[in-house]
């Protein structure tokens, strides 16, 4: 496989070897393969040579005075090799099956039917490698009576039931502000083809994992399920605070706010000590953890203690206060994020060479491992960037045919 492209391809990491297709678009599926590469494994971006994913258009963008590249697309796909290919066309899809051949993991996110269409689904893939692992996303699934509905992550907030759960007390619901349909359908989707994967080179036998960004997002709504379920209880939304645990939520401070959770009578207590009145800590009316979940006695005796605590004291002091002792953390900004030194110890921000367009700050692996670690800081692929030696080194296509499928605009 070293005969690819030396950069790109796995040589190390706990899925060096494994070959994965990637024919998704924007982030479900993308992100799914990028998890892949940045453990090891050789992963190949197909794009249409004339309709490339469109996450190239989306901004932010590295920029040189007559050329820019997508910073959203580079973050989704780094570490990939670059082929194009036409899936319309026949020769298109004969190629396809040729790579298949070679492949472990294809993964896609058209709309159910899309494949089929095209004659290129899960079945007649499985004819070509019985043991390819077939990981396939989509809004509801390839199953049910909405399988074929148009979807995107707002769809899946809104029929997973997470958007009517997220927001303020008694206003409208909030979606989640991040797309956080397409980000669980992906971490679900690299679970299942990973599971997928370990059961094929055990026996052989590849097998399609389904994944539904609705699915997924009901999936993590917590005990929103269980709560209808067993106590008739329809989850609303409630704003900072937590469903059954006080103190848990945003309290004001001299330069912003902070998170403060000492709920238990443990933590409690050690906070009562740490701001100097341990007399709270025995009171009679809130020495307990379920009486200070009651709403009236949380209200008038509990929350003004704690925002007296934190008042005319800064983030940082509050956070160097608390120490290792209660759970107190600062709510920051995304630049806060970045530049913080706990992101850089965990390695969260990783740099990637651009050439003529400089150098990519982006978010790093969060997954460490202490054998295998992850490769995160490559930068992505150019459109079609790697076409001959994708079809040369693993389809066996000679320098001529190649020249033919470019001149017939195939690739």
């Amino acid at each position: 496989m070293t005969s690819l492209a030396p950069d790109f391809v796995g040589d190390a990491g706990s899925l060096s070897g494994v070959v994965v297709l990637d024919l998704s678009h924007v982030l479900a599926g993308a992100y799914a393969a990028q998890m892949f590469a940045d453990f090891g494994a050789t992963v190949i971006k197909i794009e249409n040579p004339t309709g490339p994913d469109v996450a190239r258009g989306f901004p932010p963008y590295l920029k040189t005075d007559d050329d820019e590249f997508s910073a959203y697309y580079a973050q989704y796909n780094r570490g990939k090799l670059g082929l194009t290919l036409d899936l319309r066309a026949d020769e298109g899809k004969a190629v396809l099956k040729d790579l298949v051949a070679k492949a472990d993991v294809l993964i896609e996110n058209f709309r159910p039917g899309t494949t089929k269409k095209l004659g290129i689904d899960y079945a007649v893939l499985a004819e070509i490698n019985p043991r390819l692992v077939y990981l396939a996303i989509s809004g509801y699934g390839q199953t049910g009576s909405r399988s074929t509905r148009p979807a995107f992550d707002n769809t899946a907030q809104a029929a997973g039931g997470l958007w009517s759960m997220n927001g303020q007390v008694g206003e409208d619901p909030v979606r989640v502000g991040v797309t956080i349909g397409d980000l669980s359908a992906t971490m679900f989707g690299v679970i299942g083809a990973l599971t997928a994967l370990r059961h094929a080179e055990r026996t052989g036998v590849g097998q399609l994992v389904d994944v539904a960004q609705v699915d997924s997002i009901v999936a993590m709504t917590e005990t929103a399920v269980v709560d209808y379920t067993v106590d008739g209880k329809t989850a609303v939304p409630s704003g900072n605070k937590h469903a059954w645990v006080r103190p848990y939520e945003l309290f004001p401070c001299a330069d912003g706010q902070v998170f403060f959770g000492g709920y238990t009578d443990k933590l409690w207590n050690a906070s009562c000590e740490l701001f100097g009145t341990p007399e709270a800590a025995v009171d009679p009316e809130i020495d307990t953890m379920r009486k200070r979940f009651d709403p009236d006695v949380y209200e008038r005796r509990v929350k003004p203690l704690i925002i007296s605590w934190f008042d005319g004291r800064k983030r940082s002091e509050l956070e160097d206060l608390a120490g290792a002792v209660i759970p107190l953390t600062a709510i920051k900004n995304i630049g806060e994020v970045v530049d913080d030194e706990g992101t850089a110890e965990r390695d969260m921000i990783v740099e990637a060479d651009y050439g003529k367009f400089g150098t990519l700050r982006m978010f790093g692996q969060p997954i460490k491992m202490g054998v295998t670690p992850a490769n995160p800081a490559r930068r992505a692929n150019g459109l079609g960037e790697h076409t001959d030696s994708v079809l040369a080194g693993l389809a066996g296509y000679s320098a001529e045919r190649i020249a033919d499928l470019r001149n017939d605009g195939v690739v």
